[in-house]
């Protein structure tokens, strides 16, 4: 099967944080309605760090449908899940725990696997395979939506430059042993379940970003993880930023609209 080359990324950047969380509310609730009127569910992939706090205008949103979303972890630490490193614990603290959202929609990692990471990364992807495969019969799941941030380095979910990881090709879900970042065991979705999602935005704000961000978006040769994710037609790829952190890319801006 031959994909047409990705569609290019949509870069919007806001005046301020505020107005940057306001449109993204926004832009997810529109892309909830869609999945929902398509197949009555929303698959959605939620990764850590600054993210979580970056989705506090769903929270008291009328419009969400909680009971609808389906949410699994772009990637996670393997460690317990109410650890302060878990991206679910996070997640949880930030934002699901102040939302009416069923606690079996909320896919984790189980921990008790975290001795056998092979394992463990298996039994998180039967978890998608059980939530995907009957219903969107495709090599890779489809996503509607995956949310991702971005680290200094460029990585994005526990895709890291220059490890092998990001030449996988086969597995949905893998697993890394040697995180340069801490803590070092984790799980991540690779490259080719990221790549075919309906839409993927990256959000990133704060000026301690602006030289990756200008890399990511302005030297994508240079090959940084976060530039690598690229999803095949019909997939889209969005950027929601402040200023202070798109100060430095060239990239065309183009104005927030639904």
């Amino acid at each position: 099967m031959v994909h047409a080359a990705p569609t290019a990324p949509v870069l919007c950047t806001f005046p301020n944080n505020q107005q940057l969380q306001t449109a993204l509310a926004q832009f997810i609730v529109r892309a909830q309605k869609e999945s929902i009127e398509k197949k009555g569910r929303f698959t959605v992939a939620i990764s850590g760090g600054s993210l979580p706090k970056q989705l506090a205008a769903l929270i008291d949103n009328p419009a969400v449908k909680w009971d609808r979303w389906q949410v699994f972890y772009a990637d996670e630490r393997v460690v317990p899940l109410d650890h302060e490193d878990s991206n679910h614990a996070l997640n949880m603290r930030e934002l699901f725990s102040k939302v009416p959202i069923p606690s079996q929609n909320i896919h984790t990692i189980d921990p008790s696997l975290a001795d056998d990471l092979e394992e463990l990364a298996d039994a998180y992807e039967k978890e998608l395979i059980r939530e995907f495969a009957m219903k969107d019969s495709a090599r890779f799941p489809i996503f509607d939506l995956i949310l991702l941030g971005i680290g200094p380095d460029g990585h994005t979910c526990s895709l890291f430059p220059g490890h092998a990881l990001l030449s996988e090709e086969d597995r949905w879900v893998a697993y890394i042993e040697d995180s340069p970042k801490p803590p070092p065991k984790r799980v991540t979705l690779t490259f080719p379940v990221l790549n075919h999602a309906a839409r993927i935005a990256f959000v990133v704000s704060g000026d301690s970003k602006a030289d990756t961000l200008h890399t990511i978006l302005d030297e994508p040769e240079k090959g940084l993880p976060a530039s690598r994710v690229r999803p095949v037609n019909p997939g889209h790829l969005y950027w929601f930023t402040d200023e202070a952190a798109a100060s430095k890319v060239q990239y065309p801006r183009t104005p927030f609209k639904l």
